[in-house]
C-alpha cells in the first residue's frame, strides 16, 4: 500500500505521522486550498452569530477562520453545535462546550438526529460554513421552526497542478487515496487526465460519507472504503491503520 493525502495544506500531518510509525510508504498533494472569505467581518453575518441561540459550526475550517475573526472571543448564551468530532476537538480546544453529530454518522444526517435540535420554533440559528456548503441541514432546521443564517468564514479553491503530477503519482506506485469530501474528489477527477484514468479507478479510495461514497462510485471508482467521518481516526481506521 502507498497512500496519498490530499487534504488541504497543514492538515495531513497527524495521519502522515501515523503512516511513517506503521512504515506505510506516502505522499502529500493538498488537492484543496482554503483561504478567509472577502465578508468574514460581513457586519450582518457577525450580528446573526452574536445573537444566535443555536451555532453550529461544518467543519475545523470553520472554527479556526471564526476564531481569527473574533479573536476568540466567542459569546457564551449559545448552544454550540459541531458536525464531527475534528470540529468537536477544535471547539473543545477554545474551551467552548458543544455537542457533536453521534460516532456512527458524524456528518449532517447524524447531527440532526440530536434531541436538542428537534424542536427549534422560534430559535435563531447561525451555521457557520465555507462558501457553497450543503443546504440540506439548513433547509432541516427551517422544517423545524429555526431561523437560519449563514456566516460563511471560509472559501475553498483548487491548487495550480498540471496533470504531470498525476503521472508521477501512478509512477510511484500510490494505490490508496485519502479524500475527506467531495470537493476534493471532483478536484481528483478533474486533474487526472483521462489515458490514468484506468489507473485511478483501480486506486482504493477513502471516503468520508455516504454521499461522498455514492459520489466515487458514480465516477467509476471500483474500491471505495466509507470511512463514516473525515477526522484523523476513522481515516487511520478504514485505512486498517492503528493511530
Amino acid at each position: 500500500m502507498k497512500v496519498l493525502l490530499t487534504r488541504p495544506e497543514g492538515r495531513n500531518q497527524f495521519v502522515a505521522k501515523a503512516l511513517t510509525q506503521q512504515q506505510v510508504p506516502y505522499c502529500i498533494t493538498p488537492l484543496l486550498a482554503v483561504t478567509a472569505t472577502n465578508d468574514i467581518n460581513d457586519p450582518i453575518a457577525l450580528g446573526s452569530f452574536r445573537n444566535a441561540d443555536i451555532v453550529i459550526f461544518i467543519s475545523t475550517n470553520a472554527v479556526d477562520y471564526a476564531a481569527q475573526a473574533l479573536n476568540n472571543q466567542f459569546p457564551n448564551h449559545p448552544r454550540y453545535f459541531a458536525v464531527g468530532r475534528a470540529t468537536y476537538l477544535a471547539l473543545k480546544a477554545l474551551n467552548i462546550d458543544a455537542l457533536e453529530a453521534p460516532q456512527d454518522c458524524q456528518q449532517t444526517e447524524g447531527l440532526l438526529t440530536l434531541s436538542a435540535l428537534q424542536d427549534l420554533a422560534g430559535k435563531n440559528v447561525t451555521i457557520v460554513r465555507g462558501i457553497g456548503g450543503r443546504e440540506a441541514l439548513a433547509e432541516q432546521l427551517r422544517q423545524r421552526g429555526a431561523n437560519v443564517h449563514y456566516w460563511q468564514v471560509y472559501q475553498r479553491v483548487a491548487p495550480s497542478l498540471t496533470p504531470a503530477v498525476a503521472a508521477q503519482w501512478q509512477q510511484d506506485k500510490i494505490d490508496t487515496i485519502v479524500v475527506t469530501s467531495g470537493e476534493i474528489l471532483a478536484n481528483l477527477i478533474k486533474l487526472v487526465p483521462k489515458e490514468l484514468f484506468a489507473w485511478l479507478h483501480a486506486c482504493h479510495i477513502i471516503v468520508p460519507s455516504d454521499r461522498v461514497y455514492d459520489q466515487a462510485i458514480n465516477a467509476g471508482f471500483n474500491r471505495v472504503t466509507n470511512a463514516k467521518a473525515a477526522n484523523n481516526d476513522a481515516v487511520l481506521k478504514a485505512l486498517g491503520i492503528s493511530a
